[in-house]
Order: structure tokens, then C-alpha cells, then sequence
């Protein structure tokens, strides 16, 4: 249902408050503004609270507050500083739109909200503490076939303590692709290429997101160099039957087996060819693209700067400041192509040091350089010919 009054969200907003709250805000309006904002229940003496995780660059910001309170904030942010909200709670999913100028599309949907664990005492826990367990889009409880073989899950649902860490990972990448389904093309196939994909958690995690839990039709390509790894997850994907899930073996810079890809995934494509899977996504016109680099040498081997050599000096700094600087030309190298390009943590530093996200999107029909170069050089000939005339 559609609002017909910008002015009913911030009660639809309270309403929704409540111990299954989840709620994400995206899309940020302004550079120097925070980029991502996560809403969830908490427990503080005792009392039912929420609290907002704020992300600014690489931390992340909390702060407490009531429901009133955090209505009254969800719809400041909504308004001034995000484009996009998703929350859940109460038994509600509402999907909110800001544009630029502030205008709002506002969607609810009634849903059926799932049952809380009980207790060791077969009871209700309520409320959970302030560490509580997370909703995560693969729950934990529901095995999952492609998890379970994976050793992710065991045959009854729960992940094996030694995963936990690739567990949250898969559900945070989903978050990710959550957030940018709206740029993907509507009502046909969607393409996507998963670079590098290695034993393909991530990519059988997608096929499984975004065709058997939302329906969508997809087809998904996954590249990597080791023909015995592809062999094996083309045999598992043949064994959940999922038809749309391909795999192949071959190098990132030479691939061209697809003539056009509307999202590209690299997760950990070392050095270069990170740089090779963007440049194929530039080519493609990808509407999304998603890249977790991992070591970057290039830049490494050629930076020099005397005032900076007392800092330089040291291998590990040197090796961080090359790759932070790598990442930060990657993205300057796709807003030049029309992408609006967010610089993410990925998942937390205590896990890896390799926690950055380039996350690209592009609406249709925005041009990159090369079109606005060759569209304003054929201005200039149309002038010189009137004046010539």
C-alpha cells in the first residue's frame, strides 16, 4: 500500500518499532554524511531500547534511543540524508524512497513475522539482550542445502562455530545486493558474473537470494583459474538443480564468453585483476557492480614521494597506503563512467584487513566519459558548421 500522506510515516515508522526490528537506511545524499545506517532492538537495563549504527568510512558510530526517539530519527534521515529505507518489524516491511528533493515513495506490506526461538524451558525469551542474535537473510535454524554441503551448516540448520565468520560474511554480501536490486533491469533475465568466484559461497549464496527466495529469473556465470574447484561446484549446483548457475573455468582479462553483464561480483581478485573485472563491467554496462580487491602490487611497486618517505619506509604502511590509494582510483576511474560509487566496509577488521567494498551502481541511460566526450565533441562540430555556414 502506498501512503497518500508523506506526514503518515513517521507513525507507520513508530508502529513498526519493536523486538524484530531491523531496519536499514542507504544511499546516502551527501558525501560528508554518513554512509549507511543500521536499526535493531536492544536490551539496556532492562529497558527496550534501539540503537542506530552509524557508519562513517571505516567505523562505525551508536547511539540509543527510544521509540519515539528513533521514529522521530528514521524520518529525519529518511527526508534529509538517505535515499532509501528497508525496515522490518511488528509484522510490517515498509520500503521507502527519497529523492533529491525530498519527495518520499512510501510502501507497507503486511507480512507474516516468524516465531521467536524458545527458550531451554520451551518459553519465549522476549526481548533479546543488548548482544543479541542478528536476523540474518540465510537464518540459522533453516538448513540450507548448498550451506550444509559447503560444511557452513550442519544437515539441521546450525552453523559449525569454525564458519561463523563465512556465515556472516554471505549474509552481509546479500545486505548488500538487497540494497541495489532496484537498479537491475525489470522483467527479463539478469545476468551476473561472479569473478574469481573460488568455491562460490558467495555465488551459490546469490543464486539461492535471488531465485529461489525472490523468484527472480537470473542466470550467473562464476570464473575462476581452478578447473578442479569449478568441476566441483558444477556438480553441486547440477545436484540442488539449479539451472541458471553456470560455471567456467578461465582467466578474468581474456574471458569473453558473455556479450553483456547487468552486475559483476570480484571478491578477493588478487592484484589486477580486480582492475580487469571492473574494466569488463565498464565494457558490459553493468548496472552493479560489487568488488572486495585483495592485494594490490601494482601501485606498491611505483609509489614514491620524498616528504612521505619517513612514512613509506615501512613495508606494511607503504603496502596499506598503496592499496587504499588503488581502491580510491578504482573508484574515481567508474564515477568518470557514470557510476555513483560507494567506498563500504565490507565486514569487520577483526576478521580481515581486506574489509573494503567498491559498490557502483548505474541508472539506466547515464553515460559514462566516453559518451559524454564523444556527445559534446559533436556539439562543437554542430557549432563550427553554423558558424562556418
Amino acid at each position: 500500500m502506498v501512503f497518500e500522506q508523506e506526514e503518515q510515516l513517521r507513525d507507520k515508522l513508530y508502529r513498526a518499532l519493536g523486538a524484530d526490528t531491523a531496519a536499514v537506511l542507504s544511499g546516502p545524499k551527501h558525501r560528508e554524511g554518513p554512509s549507511r545506517i543500521k536499526v535493531r532492538a536492544v536490551q539496556l537495563r532492562g529497558k527496550e531500547m534501539f540503537q542506530a549504527g552509524i557508519c562513517r568510512g571505516t567505523q562505525v558510530f551508536h547511539q540509543n534511543c527510544d521509540a519515539q526517539e528513533m521514529a522521530d530519527l528514521l524520518d529525519q534521515w529518511i527526508r534529509e540524508d538517505f535515499g532509501q529505507l528497508q525496515m522490518e518489524g511488528c509484522g510490517w516491511r515498509i520500503h521507502v524512497l527519497s529523492s533529491r528533493r525530498g519527495k518520499l515513495t512510501i510502501k507497507q506490506k503486511k507480512i507474516i513475522a516468524d516465531q521467536e526461538p524458545a527458550g531451554a524451558d520451551g518459553m519465549n525469551q522476549g526481548l533479546p539482550e543488548h548482544n543479541r542474535r542478528k536476523h540474518y537473510i540465510l537464518e540459522e535454524g533453516k538448513p540450507v542445502e548448498f550451506l550444509v554441503d559447503l560444511k557452513v551448516m550442519t544437515p539441521q540448520g546450525r552453523v559449525a562455530a569454525a564458519k561463523y565468520d563465512k556465515y556472516r560474511q554471505i549474509n552481509r554480501f546479500l545486505e548488500y545486493i538487497r540494497d541495489v536490486l532496484d537498479y537491475l533491469p525489470q522483467g527479463r533475465e539478469i545476468t551476473i558474473v561472479d569473478f574469481g568466484c573460488g568455491k562460490s559461497y558467495l555465488t551459490f549464496a546469490v543464486y539461492y537470494y535471488l531465485h529461489q527466495l525472490l523468484g527472480m529469473d537470473v542466470r550467473i556465470v562464476g570464473l575462476d583459474l581452478k578447473r578442479d574447484v569449478i568441476e566441483e561446484c558444477s556438480r553441486l549446483a547440477e545436484k540442488y538443480g539449479y539451472d541458471g548457475l553456470h560455471f567456467a573455468v578461465g582467466d578474468i582479462a581474456s574471458y569473453g564468453g558473455l556479450a553483456s553483464a547487468d552486475m559483476v561480483i570480484t571478491l578477493h581478485a588478487c592484484d589486477t585483476a580486480t582492475d580487469y573485472a571492473l574494466q569488463k563491467a565498464v565494457e558490459w554496462g553493468a548496472r552493479v557492480i560489487l568488488s572486495v580487491p585483495c592485494c594490490q602490487h601494482e601501485l606498491n611497486r611505483q609509489i614514491h614521494c620524498e616528504p612521505l618517505q619517513p612514512v613509506l619506509k615501512y613495508g606494511l604502511l607503504k603496502e596499506r597506503i598503496a592499496a587504499l590509494m588503488t581502491d580510491g582510483l578504482r573508484a574515481g576511474r567508474l564515477e568518470c563512467e557514470g557510476y555513483s560509487v560507494q567506498i563500504l566496509e565490507f565486514i569487520d577488521m577483526e576478521h580481515t584487513p581486506k574489509n573494503i567494498l567498491i559498490r557502483a551502481v548505474k541508472p539506466a541511460g547515464r553515460p559514462g566519459v566516453e559518451q559524454v566526450v564523444g556527445q559534446r565533441k559533436r556539439m562543437l562540430e554542430k557549432k563550427k558548421e553554423k558558424l562556418d555556414d
